[in-house]
């Protein structure tokens, strides 16, 4: 359900969890045992989590932008990345700086010829680097940033919020 921004969260530094195979009775048992916030569009799942008294936030978004604009809202969450806190976005294992000499055989020769810096999992060993794709990046961000800026929690959030926090 939320597959594509679990990878976001992760690129920006978030230790994220992430299955879409498992039930949810587990689903709030790992975000229990694992002391994590469930972030779920499934309102039954999220009241389920808050009766069993674990952390849950009910997205409503339809966007990746407008989710990363409702996380950057209720959990003061930064809206940038930095390479040096980033997580791989399909394991989420810290990616580490590589030297460009060690990723020149992992990469096609354009990417060794126009690019300088370089990342990689230590677990699933994908090399990273700040390819064209980044345009896109930014560009999310920046319209999830302005998404914050231009508007507050209406009044519906605030109401749901107070309800979720006086769950906990």
């Amino acid at each position: 359900m939320l597959g594509k921004l679990t990878r976001w969260l992760r690129i920006l530094g978030h230790d994220t969890t992430y299955s879409s195979n498992i039930d949810d009775p587990r689903l709030i048992e790992i975000a229990k045992e694992e002391g994590r916030t469930l972030l779920t569009k499934d309102l039954e799942l999220y009241r389920q989590a808050l009766t069993k008294r674990v952390r849950a936030f009910y997205l409503q978004g339809t966007t990746e932008e407008e989710r990363l604009a409702e996380l950057s809202r209720r959990f003061n969450l930064e809206l940038g990345v930095n390479v040096t806190t980033s997580r791989c976005p399909k394991c989420n294992t810290e990616v580490k700086p590589i030297p460009r000499a060690e990723a020149i055989d992992r990469v096609e020769e354009s990417t060794s010829a126009y690019y300088q810096e370089f990342w990689e999992c230590p677990e699933c060993s994908q090399v990273y680097w700040q390819g064209a794709h980044w345009k896109r990046i930014r560009k999310t961000l920046q319209t999830a940033t302005e998404k914050v800026k231009s508007r507050r929690p209406n009044e519906t959030q605030d109401k749901r919020r107070h309800w979720e926090e006086s769950q906990i």
